[in-house]
């Protein structure tokens, strides 16, 4: 995984997170649409938490007080989003197809990190891979590829979508 997020995050357009900045900044996008993955069940949970801050300092080199900037500006930009419209427009412009195919399977990371996939959940990573233009097949290649890694069960809408 760390490679994935690594390749993902060098491919974002070529600036260092700015403390302060807004959901303009790549990294504030991701971390946000991470939020939402997050969020999406009602549940935030530690281990989901721990997973974001994990792929977030491993793929900037971040911590302390500099992974505390970019986890708090997107969730700041999280809670002040209408949709998830002007975070995934900031990646379409600077993530090539093969990096928002990385993107997706981070978010399914996220969403594995507590050992359960709930529908929300699943229905998040849809709309965010949607709006990249991750086709639904590839979405969900990227789901069981995960989850088996994981080792986790098939959700019971798993086996109707692909």
């Amino acid at each position: 995984m760390l490679d994935r997020l690594k390749s993902f995050f060098g491919s974002l357009p070529a600036r260092r997170h700015r403390p302060g900045a807004g959901a303009d900044d790549p990294h504030v996008a991701a971390a946000a649409l991470m939020m939402f993955v997050i969020d999406a069940d009602g549940l935030r949970t530690e281990a989901e938490r721990a997973r974001l801050r994990e792929a977030l300092a491993e793929a900037y080199g971040l911590a302390g007080a500099a992974l505390d900037s970019v986890v708090s500006a997107g969730e700041a930009a999280h809670r002040e989003a209408v949709d998830l419209f002007a975070f995934t427009s900031v990646l379409n412009r600077g993530l090539d197809e093969a990096a928002k195919a990385e993107f997706v399977c981070i978010l399914w990371e996220i969403v594995y990190a507590d050992g359960e996939l709930h529908e929300l959940e699943d229905n998040m990573v849809w709309r965010i891979a949607e709006l990249v233009g991750v086709s639904q097949r590839e979405r969900v290649t990227l789901r069981r590829r995960v989850r088996e890694a994981h080792g986790l069960p098939e959700a019971a809408w798993d086996s109707q979508q692909g």
